[in-house]
């Protein structure tokens, strides 16, 4: 079933309105008809299960058949923080985290970053990572578009951090995956978690050391891990502890 996202005044107490973008999408591209069910989010993470009744070309109405408890959303924030990697490894990242249940992605810039991005190409990059993280959301089935936050300073990461309740950084770890166990057994619902992962060229020695700091280091196992796969990995373990406690 296809998903689409409105906003809040979108929504009436009988039908929701879709414009913008989605229009063109649902009537010339998925050759959508009057009858057929879609799934509706709104950007507050309400969940709708609606029947199409008119298409125009300014806008679907939706008749809402029925409120969805919303199941798709993990049960607590996940903030991942990501060293800008090269390529087009940060939409794959971003696909993935979201995909995830990542609540957040905000992308850094590190030292040993092979990527230097000025304001104007960071700020392109950025509406390009919110469209991917939307079309992410909407194959998920998420109830809501996690945001990608515009481009981060090393230390402007670490204060943002600090507001999350748990703070984690994968690393080269002489306790081996005991400080992981440790770091899992403290998540709880309702709980923020930040997860800061590094670049290609790993952390310079100042970096770890200020995020020893505020963060509780963690180790992946034994490999070396590209920046793109420790942050899979890392979303993957915590993503998997906090389903298990819904069930």
């Amino acid at each position: 079933m296809y998903q689409f996202f409105v906003e809040d005044a979108q929504i009436g107490k009988e039908y929701i309105t879709i414009t913008g973008g989605d229009v063109n999408h649902i009537k010339n591209v998925l050759r959508m008809r009057p009858g057929e069910k879609i799934r509706v989010s709104s950007r507050s993470g309400q969940d709708f299960f609606c029947e199409i009744a008119e298409l125009t070309d300014d806008f679907v109405q939706a008749d809402i058949l029925n409120e969805e408890v919303p199941g798709t959303e993990l049960p607590a924030r996940i903030y991942l923080f990501q060293a800008l990697p090269k390529g087009d490894r940060m939409e794959y990242v971003i696909q993935k985290a979201v995909e995830l249940g990542v609540y957040e992605i905000i992308p850094v810039a590190m030292r040993y970053c092979v990527v230097k991005l000025d304001q104007k190409k960071a700020a392109k990059k950025v509406e390009r990572w919110q469209t991917i993280s939307e079309t992410a959301a909407k194959q998920s089935k998420r109830s809501m578009i996690p945001g990608v936050h515009p481009v981060m300073s090393y230390k402007e990461a670490l204060e943002y951090a600090k507001t999350c309740d748990i703070n984690l950084v994968p690393y080269e770890n002489e306790r081996g995956m005991e400080a992981t166990r440790e770091a899992l057994d403290k998540l709880q619902p309702g709980k923020s978690i930040s997860i800061l992962i590094g670049p290609e060229g790993g952390f310079s020695e100042q970096e770890i050391e200020a995020a020893r700091q505020t963060m509780d280091v963690i180790s992946l196992g034994k490999r070396i891990l590209r920046t793109d796969t420790a942050a899979c990995c890392a979303m993957s373990m915590v993503m998997l502890r906090l389903e298990s406690m819904g069930e």
